[in-house]
């Protein structure tokens, strides 16, 4: 009887250090999924023949973990100085963490080919130059901050009075350009030079969504400005045809 006290304290104790080690547990499992990261290598050939089909892989990986069910994974191709012309071809699921596609290239040229990954609610898109048969000559953009890309992914078949999405991808040394300002500048020289303003927001890491109704057909520029807290200002400009 003596010892009953003795063994009620130990046993609450034990129950103690087991529910600590549990919590700590939790923490570390929680702590380590905060850390894992959304990799993608792209594999495709830098330089290919035209009319010779290329094959194009990207290998998913969430922290050491191959990535079997992307939500979504999308390869986009366009030719140098024509980012507002881009094709899009959606990726085989191999079950096994890589998706793949093919393509074919019609003439000698510079064209990019960059693959949209999205998982575990993150968003990745590395890309590469590919040359095709002899290349080309072209009037590279440049910016005054280094490193610095933009690329717009032009919306289709827009009509009068349906809402539009408006998405920009921003890098800088081919890294997603996180906590940018950007703004989407509507003109429509048809109206008196009429134009508005829409703020996007970053919907994922680098890319930034913002949403507008056009209420008129005809041809509208977009004008878009990314900012940073600092001296940064980046602008492009695209024309959209709006239909009835």
């Amino acid at each position: 009887m003596k010892n009953k006290p003795t063994f009620i304290l130990l046993s609450i104790l034990l129950i103690t250090l087991v529910a600590c080690d549990s919590n700590s547990a939790e923490e570390i499992d929680t702590n380590l999924e905060e850390l894992a990261t959304l990799d993608v290598e792209l594999d495709v050939a830098t330089e290919v023949d035209v009319d010779e089909p290329v094959p194009m892989n990207a290998h998913v990986v969430y922290g050491d973990e191959d990535v079997v069910d992307a939500d979504e994974v999308i390869f986009e191709i366009w030719e140098e100085g024509k980012d507002d012309d881009s094709d899009m071809i959606d990726a085989t699921n191999n079950n096994d963490g890589s998706y793949s596609a093919e393509t074919i290239f019609d003439d000698d040229g510079l064209f990019h080919i960059q693959v949209h990954v999205t998982a575990h609610d993150l968003h990745t898109m590395p890309r590469k130059e590919v040359t095709v048969g002899e290349g080309g000559e072209y009037d590279k953009d440049t910016f005054e901050t280094d490193g610095f890309d933009m690329h717009v992914m032009e919306p289709e078949d827009i009509k009068v009075g349906e809402e539009t999405e408006l998405i920009t991808h921003v890098e800088i040394d081919e890294q997603p350009f996180k906590d940018a300002n950007v703004r989407y500048e509507i003109y429509n020289y048809d109206e008196d030079n009429k134009h508005d303003w829409v703020q996007a927001d970053e919907t994922s890491a680098g890319e930034y969504t913002g949403t507008y109704t056009f209420d008129s057909a005809g041809t509208f520029t977009i004008e878009i400005h990314v900012e940073d807290d600092e001296d940064l200002h980046e602008e492009t400009i695209i024309d959209l045809d709006v239909k009835e």
